[in-house]
């Protein structure tokens, strides 16, 4: 307890943690991320000076949107993603660990090769792919497309605030309309982390109360976009490109064979939990 009966930040942080273990698996990260976003300082910080100091009226309220599932990253409005600090809204879904697999994928495959020069990330959302993918090779540009403007508008700030506004752009495009790829061009690399998850599928809350329907379901099967996408792929992509898209844990079989059905012999990458995450395809294989 801190001076004038007030909580220290210590205490504040492990009595929230025992009420979120209800509600969350990352209970004592969830609690510590609030208590940082509510002192306005890194976590690095608080846990180094600021665990004695008294805790900040803000906490509690805090507290009680985790503990109506909301996301952290929602509450605090901002989430990591491949090193990078992101801006976040309820607009676009939270950059989760899974899709920095396309983006180590991709510096695999261009680890021998030319680096890539335009790149192209189809349901930008946040921007967290095509952002990750231009800081690790600062002479590409890039285009992200979107068919919600709110994601648009996140993804600029996100462009802007890591200084790489001049090298994204961004295009209000749904590839569910014909003409979604006019005058586009061709991309030595295309990201693509589409909606895959099946209608009638059981999500945690925090997911399925608070990030956007629009981009986490397709279809009875959550294969509906992969069956949009993957026919109209290749005159995307340069004589040497390829195109990585995200795919569902149990997916590998169904999304290669949509795959295979365009004349493609995808690739699979897996992530850090050994699961397929990453189908590669090209003009070449």
């Amino acid at each position: 307890m801190s001076e004038g009966g007030v909580p220290s930040v210590a205490d504040a942080i492990r009595e929230a943690a025992t009420r979120l273990s209800a509600t969350s698996d990352t209970a004592r990260l969830d609690a510590e991320l609030l208590m940082a976003h509510a002192l306005g300082i890194s976590r690095s910080d608080m846990l180094l000076r600021g665990m004695r100091d008294p805790a900040p009226q803000g906490f509690e309220a805090l507290v009680a949107r985790r503990i109506a599932h909301e996301p952290v990253a929602y509450i605090t409005g901002s989430a990591e993603f491949y090193g990078l600090d992101l801006q976040v809204s309820p607009a676009v879904l939270i950059p989760r660990g899974d899709s920095e697999t396309l983006i180590d994928a991709g510096r695999e495959h261009f680890a021998d090769r030319a680096s890539p020069q335009r790149i192209l990330d189809l349901g930008t959302g946040s921007g967290a792919l095509l952002l990750a993918a231009l800081s690790l090779w600062p002479e590409a540009q890039g285009l992200g497309l979107d068919a919600s403007m709110p994601a648009l508008r996140v993804a600029r700030c996100n462009a802007t605030k890591l200084d790489m506004a001049e090298r994204a752009r961004f295009l209000r495009r749904s590839w569910r309309k014909g003409d979604w790829r006019r005058d586009l061009g061709t991309f030595d690399l295309i990201l693509c982390n589409p909606p895959y998850v099946e209608d009638a599928a059981a999500l945690d809350p925090q997911v399925r109360d608070h990030e956007p329907a629009s981009a986490l379901f397709a279809g009875a099967e959550g294969l509906d976009d992969y069956r949009i996408l993957l026919p109209q792929i290749r005159p995307l992509l340069t004589n040497t490109g390829i195109a990585i898209f995200e795919i569902g844990a149990a997916q590998q079989s169904a999304v290669g064979e949509i795959a295979r059905n365009q004349g493609f012999s995808p690739r699979f990458c897996k992530d850090l939990a050994k699961r397929p995450r990453a189908m590669i395809v090209s003009q070449s294989f």
